[in-house]
């Protein structure tokens, strides 16, 4: 058992320090003072690209990662499907001749909110996976907002405003969904 074990540990070693020169995702248990590590998919996974990827938010399970990146050329959202491997299609998201940002996702990875600008002016867009469609909440605003946030239910968003300089709170509570 020990020469198994001291096997791997060398092998994951001479991996880590050889194929994988990344910075290393350092996961601490809830339930112990155990730390994992667990090394970053390489660039030709469906996760990795040679593109920035940013601003990672995991839905509460686990199940569900979504990201902005740079992927095709302008930044998106994009969604990764965590236990399937895969990355999940969002029709119609990642319009043309918009910027999509600062994205997060709701437990069950229903609900994507994120900022959307297009034609110089920034909203707070929730996007609903099941139905495939965008509302936009901040269409009458004429404010600068930024940082949205989404509950895990997807019932209640929260973002920043910038109303006379200074930013403030506002929490959207969108009913049953």
């Amino acid at each position: 058992m020990k020469s198994t074990v001291a096997r791997y540990l060398i092998l994951n070693l001479l991996i880590l320090t050889r194929v994988i020169p990344f910075l290393l995702l350092l996961l601490v248990g809830c339930s112990s003072n155990q730390s994992l590590l667990i090394p970053p998919l390489p660039f030709n996974s469906a996760l990795n690209t040679p593109s920035n990827e940013e601003l990672p938010r995991l839905s509460y399970d686990g199940h569900y990662l979504v990201f902005a990146s740079d992927r095709q050329g302008k930044r998106g959202v994009w969604l990764y499907d965590l236990k399937e491997h895969q990355m999940v299609p969002l029709i119609g998201l990642n319009r043309p001749n918009s910027r999509q940002d600062e994205p997060d996702v709701s437990s069950d990875g229903r609900y994507i909110v994120f900022l959307s600008e297009q034609f110089g002016k920034t909203d707070i867009i929730i996007y609903d996976r099941e139905n495939q469609k965008e509302e936009n909440l901040t269409a009458n605003l004429a404010f600068p907002v930024k940082n949205p946030t989404i509950s895990g239910n997807g019932r209640f968003i929260a973002y920043q405003i910038n109303r006379a300089g200074q930013w403030d709170l506002v929490v959207v509570d969108r009913g049953h969904n």
